[in-house]
């Protein structure tokens, strides 16, 4: 009995803003922007899996080179700041 009344609830909130939408106008206004955005993703030429694998393994290559770039830096700024609290 739980689980029907826990579903009615929800069907009279999902009817509720779907009648508000509907009475304000913004349901064609959801309705055009699905459409247009679905039609300009039509004109979008999309990666091929090589192309996308190619991407991927050089976003990863980055991610490590920057992260040893800054471990470096890191340290050798840590060594300098020992030195100059040693002078």
């Amino acid at each position: 009995m739980k689980d029907y009344t826990q579903i009615l609830i929800w069907a009279g909130i999902f009817g509720f803003v779907f009648i508000v939408l509907w009475l304000t106008g913004n349901l064609v206004k959801l309705r055009n922007y699905v459409l247009e955005t679905r039609e300009e993703l039509r004109k979008c030429t999309w990666p091929t899996v090589d192309e996308l694998k190619g991407s991927t393994v050089l976003v990863a290559i980055s991610i490590v080179l920057l992260g040893v770039f800054t471990v470096i830096v890191d340290y050798a700024l840590v060594l300098f700041v020992n030195w100059m609290a040693r002078i």
